[in-house]
């Protein structure tokens, strides 16, 4: 019934969206601004395009207004910035207006208006239709829309947390934050709101960002093969053009517009176990001994909705929690980080502090005529806080000290579409008001930002309270920018097959849409898996960023060790095998949050040119160098995997696979099928049970050899992994190379950048798919010999293991640079 009342407000608006439409027609005038900005009128609406650099255009279509005023230019995703002007030339020909930086080109037709954005080369970025253009419908709240042309061989990706296939191409997707549990591969919307897509046609992209937070669609060819569409129930046509050619290009720069994660602590990539809920508090410390006694890692243990005081937010249950502060303190020692849930409604009790404190100061949401607005969620009737104002958020964040103080180090925002309970459209009625920085502005304007400036607030909140330390909030419900202040997950899913392939694609279009930090529930949240189900989704996990496993209530326990021993044993090897890659872990999220390129990697992405992966969201990248296959069906002991171009290494036996073509792998029960490619430098670490263990020793880098002559590079970066110094420069970056000149590898160990100083540790280099011992190994020129079985800490030299075919070499982790050749005859 729930699915069915949201599926019907749609579709009244989706026909509210057909009806009525008012085509721009001609230009009246125009003005120049400042050289890269033209402002037309025309048929009443104003339009305004202008190139904010050499690669990013803008355009807007503001619909006539009764007052004929400018709306504020006002954007919740895009940071505030002072765009440097690009060296523009405009130019007024025959019918035509021009804009022209070295890498993109504006063409603006006067009888009718209509917009075209070539690249450098002649190469259409975007094109309005002929027919249709922008257009908007008349009335208080106008709906605005643009059509435009369609190549026949683009390829459409991102539009953030949805649950089709990767390829958006004759698909049409909704933007309204919904509280859909259990959906399914073709229910949308869902919880977050993206509106931006890469498109991708002869190898090269250009990205679309519409940035309009009221409801919004986007119909990417399903209703006119040669044409798509996109527009919103409200606001102005507000778009962004991003250039490539490159996909990664064209991510960077959209996440350049809307910012860029910031660097996680890292124990929020260690393992993290969630259910609904672990309570009273000796079940939570008989979750925490059964991790350690199994010597099964994890970081975090969540606290769901039971921990609360009937439900009221920043509370603890003194039946089930009588203790908090020691809870902590003790779980704390055993290296556990604890994250609590935070609901946005707030019990109107006027015996709750949060209740008579936001009344006080104003921070709740109400309506037009100043009553606050109420609606029913977990605690009963409750006030709903007013994130979109200055002063609400740092009341939300005052409300968070005494959890920080307590020791509480996770934050997960849950239920901020915002969902509401026993009402027809399951959230805030659509005519409440939101401060929005001051402007006053409706719900339907600030609902799909409702779910992000929660985040926002938690996040400053958390940073507040403890700033020595990265703050770790994540969230269901979001909007596009939202990354700047949490991860995501993909809501409550279903413990099925079905659901395992739709977390691995919703990560793949999340990443595509500026978003890294990602993962699902394990397991399923709705449901119980078999033990198989649930090993191959820990397998995946293992690449998913944020890697968490969750339950529903009154189900049967889904902890790791739940399935029998059999499958304890392969989920534990799923787990040390996630805490030995945590260093390249760690390495692809500070790439991530530099350049705001995903840590879960399309291979259309890396390969755009090549025509096969054009489809392809069975497999990914993790960073640049790990192709991963999970197993997505039951019963399956084998699977295909559809190989880029080179060679790609067996990351389980360093045996070589030759790319560029589709080859059916084993994949046994325990193991999920890896790759590394050719020239990589992976760096590893030992086993531990949780991030804060130990220091690494010895840091690994496993080398997989180029197999002809050339150079590889590899960069590589470590830091404190919890405060903020690497933004003093207290890290470590350093460059490492590999280099095959005939029979020899040389590997150069780059100087040490940064001042960050780790322990004193062993660096062992690890040489896969060696099929005889070295005939010799220099250290910085000089010869060193071959070590005993147990080598011995400080001493440096060689190791061959014929079963494994593996060559190691083992010398001190200096500051210096250090070149080691490996030679054979």
């Amino acid at each position: 019934m729930r699915r069915l009342v949201l599926c019907s407000l749609l579709l009244l608006m989706a026909l509210r969206l057909e009806a009525g439409w008012q085509s721009i027609g001609n230009a009246d005038s125009y003005v120049v601004r400042g050289g890269n900005t033209v402002i037309l009128k025309a048929t009443g609406a104003t339009v305004e395009v202008s190139l904010l650099s050499d690669h990013v255009a803008r355009v807007r279509c503001i619909p006539p207004s009764p007052s004929g005023k400018l709306p504020p230019d006002v954007s919740h995703a895009v940071i505030p910035a002072r765009w440097p002007a690009p060296a523009t030339e405009f130019a007024d020909a025959p019918g035509a207006l021009t804009l022209t930086t070295p890498a993109l080109r504006v063409t603006i037709t006067k009888k009718p208006v209509r917009i075209t954005i070539t690249d450098s080369t002649g190469r259409v970025l975007t094109q309005d239709h002929p027919d249709k253009g922008m257009a908007w419908t008349a009335g208080a709240t106008a709906s605005v829309r643009v059509w435009q042309s369609m190549p026949p061989d683009a390829h459409y990706y991102g539009l953030g947390e949805k649950s089709g296939t990767l390829d958006k191409r004759n698909s049409a997707v909704t933007m309204w934050n919904s509280d859909i549990p259990a959906y399914g591969s073709t229910t949308d919307p869902l919880y977050q709101s993206i509106p931006f897509f890469m498109a991708v046609d002869g190898g090269k992209a250009h990205g679309v960002f519409f940035d309009n937070t009221y409801w919004s669609s986007f119909d990417m060819g399903k209703e006119s093969r040669d044409q798509y569409a996109f527009g919103a129930e409200g606001g102005e046509l507000n778009y962004y053009v991003i250039a490539g050619p490159a996909p990664r290009t064209v991510i960077e720069r959209f996440t350049a517009l809307v910012g860029r994660m910031p660097l996680p602590p890292r124990w929020a990539l260690g393992y993290q176990q969630c259910r609904w809920s672990y309570a009273p508090d000796t079940r939570v410390r008989e979750i925490a001994r059964g991790f350690r006694s199994r010597s099964m890692p994890c970081d975090v243990i969540y606290l769901d909705i039971d921990y609360m005081e009937g439900y009221r937010v920043f509370t603890w249950s003194a039946k089930n929690f009588p203790a908090p502060q020691q809870l902590l303190r003790d779980l704390t020692a055993d290296g556990f980080h604890v994250a609590v849930i935070l609901d946005p409604g707030i019990k109107a009790d006027s015996t709750y502090a949060a209740f008579t404190t936001g009344l006080a100061g104003k921070h709740f949401l109400t309506y037009p005529d100043g009553r606050v607005f109420y609606g029913d969620v977990w605690p009963g009737r409750c006030a709903f806080p007013d994130f979109s104002s200055e002063g609400g958020r740092r009341w939300w964040g005052d409300q968070m000290e005494d959890l920080v103080r307590s020791g509480v180090r996770g934050f997960w925002n849950d239920m901020n579409e915002p969902s509401v309970f026993n009402v027809p459209t399951k959230t805030v009625d659509l005519n409440v008001i939101h401060n929005d920085g001051g402007l006053r502005t409706p719900h339907s304007r600030n609902h799909n930002v409702y779910g992000m400036q929660m985040t926002r607030a938690s996040y400053e909140g958390a940073l507040r309270h403890n700033p020595a330390e990265r703050p770790f909030v994540l969230t269901r419900a979001s909007y596009a920018g939202g990354q700047r202040y949490s991860a995501g997950w993909t809501g409550d899913n279903v413990s099925s097959w079905e659901h395992l392939s739709l977390a691995l694609t919703m990560c793949l279009n999340w990443g595509l849409s500026g978003q890294p930090f990602c993962g699902s529930d394990i397991g399923g949240f709705i449901g119980y898996p078999s033990g198989e189900l649930f090993a191959r989704w820990m397998q995946l996990g293992v690449f998913t960023p944020l890697m968490r496993a969750h339950s529903v209530i009154n189900e049967k326990n889904k902890e790791p060790w739940e399935y029998g021993e059999a499958f304890t044993a392969i989920n534990r090897a799923s787990l040390q095998l996630r805490y030995r890659l945590l260093p390249y872990m760690y390495n692809v999220m500070a790439e991530a949050s530099a350049t705001g390129l995903p840590a879960m990697r399309p291979l259309l992405l890396e390969y755009p040119s090549d025509g096969r992966f054009l489809q392809e969201s069975s497999s990914f990248l993790f960073g640049r160098d790990i192709l991963v296959a999970p197993v997505l069906t039951a019963d399956a002991r084998s699977r295909e995997v559809r190989f880029p171009h080179g060679t790609w290494y067996d990351l389980w036996t360093g045996v070589p696979v030759t790319g560029g073509r589709d080859t059916t792998v084993a994949a046994p029960l325990e193991r999920i099928p890896l790759y590394v490619r050719e020239g990589a430098i992976l760096p590893s670490q030992q086993v531990m049970q949780h991030t804060g263990e130990q220091p690494i020793d010895p840091l690994t880098l496993t080398v997989y050899p180029l197999r002809a002559n050339g150079t590889s590079t590899q960069s590589y970066y470590e830091d404190d992994g919890i405060s903020f110094d690497f933004q003093k420069g207290v890290l470590l970056r350093r460059t490492h190379a590999q280099q095959r000149i005939g029979p020899r590898l040389i590997i150069d160990i780059g100087a040490a950048e940064g001042s960050y100083l780790p322990p004193t540790r062993t660096l062992a280099i690890r040489i896969v798919d060696a099929d005889k011992p070295p005939t010799a190994v220099h250290i910085n020129g000089t010869v060193v010999g071959q070590l005993a079985a147990v080598p011995v800490p400080g001493v440096a030299g060689w190791a061959y293991d014929a079963s494994a075919r593996e060559i190691t070499v083992r010398c001190t982790d200096a500051r210096t640079a250090q070149r080691i050749e490996i030679d054979h005859d």
